[in-house]
């Protein structure tokens, strides 16, 4: 439709210099005379030929406006040129009347003219499916026998084959990392600004940038059950589904064909009920219907719609359903489900408290040395948080596991030990009061150190909060909104989480099933977002009126969800938030430029200021029509700044 839309511009214009040439009005401007028998159907017969060719898309438009029962742009367009033509055709043929073929010839080559640098702006706006096509690498290196290979198409792989990705190379397909080591560019697929690291056993994501070391992947996924799939899919239903913003937008721009055929023919009738003639009278009315084509109108939402999904997809939120996206911008409360999003979902060392003096650095030192050779999850936990304060290992000596109580081994001679509340009391050692239990009681699992039969110290730990939940909490809090956290765990941790991220409410010890009751009640008071990981919160994102799955990670066809962050990082539904507000202002914007356009353009298109000389022709008021189209692909266009 481009290239249409220049091939015709570039014919139109050149045929409209001689019709130019041959018109009275021209010639007597420039003091020069052009006449030769049979000149005024040379000009009648050019202007035939601007009029067909120049104008068949906005003659075809009319008809299918006519046909889906749905007048727009082109039927205000093809009313104002058909009326310009057959008026002035009349006139030559011997109809008492005037010509303005050179108005209409014009009018059609600034309509064309528009019409392809809207084109233009619209195609940069929407362009983000073929953007991301454009992501995955058309050809991979296949591992064949031993370390031969083969370089093939892309769309040949299968399952289970192995390719080799070459440092500064896009990963071809999505897999799993069976060789080599590397870090792994993702910015462009899920909005991770840092390196991923990626060992054996690593999954890959195709399209991603290979960083440093050469790898052997082998597929997993392809065609469609692929990320990028997933979310080209989800980016065209997205940019497809309709707003209701859009819906307003068509009904006002359907209702302005009506009102603009109206004023201009009460146009044509009250300048010619002035006094008139007819050709002034009938340039003020295609004039109104010119200048009033709602394009502007029509472009504005679906502009901003296709600017905003782009924007979203590259930074890994992903729209599953556009009004609950527009929805978004009504929100209220903000919902959090707590293990795995708010916190790690793996066991911490929160507090170190000593007992007997010893240094807590000590303490943890002992612990995670006989720790380390544990598989257990609280093991685990004290060994990575030894790691984290940069604490290193002693050798221990005679270690051995007492099953549902603790380890036990020799370091530098000594025997120490890591035990759980219950051996203390087996072994009648008073638990300490005081720090220790106030830790207790915020729901921490407690194990205790002891040296040579005496208690050291002791170790708490909890699901760690991630430092990411605070800060988007406080940017959340500070955009508005009140926020929450659901949770199955107990009260006390549920406290304990929430009062570290000073969370305005939290619900605890809630099942499943009983989270969408949860959240049913919270929308008596508040218009809500949940934030899951869309399994078992699946319920909740349902029935909430905005459902938002965090850290879907390569799955990202979570069908319980309106909107799916890639990340497992909750400052993303802060992008989220400031996303949708800035799309509704974008939107809005729009429609007040469109709209007020046509406040003003449409009673100066009908010559309210004749008396002041200010007079627009058809063809200004086609550059007006284009120029307010272009301001609005323009101002959604902006929305990426």
């Amino acid at each position: 439709m481009l290239s249409d839309f220049r091939n015709r511009l570039v014919v139109s214009t050149f045929v409209t210099i001689p019709i130019l040439l041959l018109t009275e009005e021209v010639q007597a401007l420039f003091g020069f005379s052009i006449v030769f028998e049979g000149s005024d159907y040379a000009l009648l017969l050019l202007s035939t030929f601007v009029y067909l060719y120049g104008g068949y898309p906005f003659l075809k438009g009319f008809v299918e406006d006519l046909r889906k029962r749905q007048p727009g742009m082109m039927t205000l367009v093809a009313v104002a040129i058909s009326v310009a033509y057959f008026y002035s055709s009349a006139s030559v043929l011997g109809v008492d009347g005037s010509v303005f073929f050179w108005e209409l010839a014009t009018l059609i080559d600034i309509m064309l003219l528009g019409h392809w640098a809207e084109m233009r702006s619209v195609l940069g706006a929407s362009r983000a499916l073929e953007d991301l096509v454009r992501i995955l690498p058309s050809d991979a290196h296949l591992v064949t026998t031993g370390s031969n290979m083969t370089d093939v198409k892309v769309e040949s792989l299968t399952k289970g084959q192995r390719v080799l990705v070459r440092p500064g190379e896009k990963i071809p397909v999505d897999g799993v990392v069976v060789d080599g080591q590397t870090s792994v560019d993702e910015s462009m697929l899920t909005g991770e600004s840092k390196p991923v690291p990626k060992e054996e056993g690593g999954l890959v994501i195709g399209g991603s940038i290979n960083n440093e070391g050469a790898v052997v992947v082998e597929v997993t996924k392809t065609g469609q059950e692929t990320y990028l799939s997933q979310v080209i899919d989800l980016v065209r239903r997205a940019q497809e589904s309709r707003s209701r913003t859009q819906d307003l937008a068509d009904r006002a721009a359907m209702w302005l064909v009506f009102s603009a055929l109206g004023v201009a023919a009460a146009t044509l009738a009250a300048w010619l009920a002035a006094g008139e003639i007819a050709q002034f009278a009938i340039e003020r009315a295609v004039t109104v219907m010119v200048i009033s084509c709602p394009h502007a109108l029509g472009l504005a939402v679906p502009l901003v719609v296709a600017v905003s999904t782009a924007l979203a997809s590259r930074s890994g939120l992903l729209v599953r359903e556009r009004q609950a996206f527009e929805r978004a911008k009504d929100l209220t409360a903000i919902v959090f489900d707590k293990t795995g999003t708010l916190t790690e979902g793996r066991f911490g060392v929160t507090d170190v408290v000593p007992t007997d003096g010893s240094k807590t650095e000590d303490i943890l030192a002992i612990a995670a040395s006989l720790e380390n050779r544990s598989e257990h999850p609280i093991a685990a936990g004290i060994v990575a948080g030894a790691r984290q304060r940069g604490i290193g290992l002693l050798e221990v000596d005679g270690f051995s596991a007492m099953p549902g109580k603790g380890v036990v081994g020799r370091i530098s001679g000594r025997e120490c030990m890591v035990v759980s509340p219950g051996y203390l009391r087996q072994a009648a050692v008073p638990e300490p009061e005081g720090e220790i239990k106030r830790v207790a009681e915020q729901g921490k699992t407690i194990v205790y150190v002891l040296r040579d039969g005496k208690l050291m110290g002791a170790i708490a730990l909890a699901d760690i909060v991630r430092a990411e939940s605070r800060e988007a909490i406080g940017t959340l809090k500070g955009m508005g909104y009140k926020c929450m956290m659901l949770t199955g765990d107990n009260k006390h941790v549920a406290k304990w989480v929430a009062e570290e991220l000073a969370l305005d409410e939290y619900v605890a010890e809630v099942l499943p099933h009983q989270k969408s009751e949860a959240i049913k009640e919270i929308q008596k008071r508040h218009t809500v977002a949940m934030v899951g990981d869309g399994v078992n919160d699946a319920p909740a994102l349902v029935q909430a009126d905005v459902g938002i799955a965090i850290g879907a990670g390569t799955d990202v066809a979570v069908e319980s969800a309106d909107i799916v962050l890639v990340r497992n990082d909750p400052r993303d539904v802060v992008s989220v938030m400031s996303l949708s507000r800035k799309t509704y202002a974008k939107m809005r914007q729009n429609l007040i430029y469109a709209t007020g356009y046509n406040l003003v353009a449409i009673p100066l298109a009908a010559g309210i200021l004749y008396s002041y000389g200010v007079l627009l022709t058809p063809a200004v008021g086609a550059i007006l029509m284009s120029a307010s189209t272009v301001v609005v692909s323009i101002n959604a266009r902006l929305l990426r700044r």
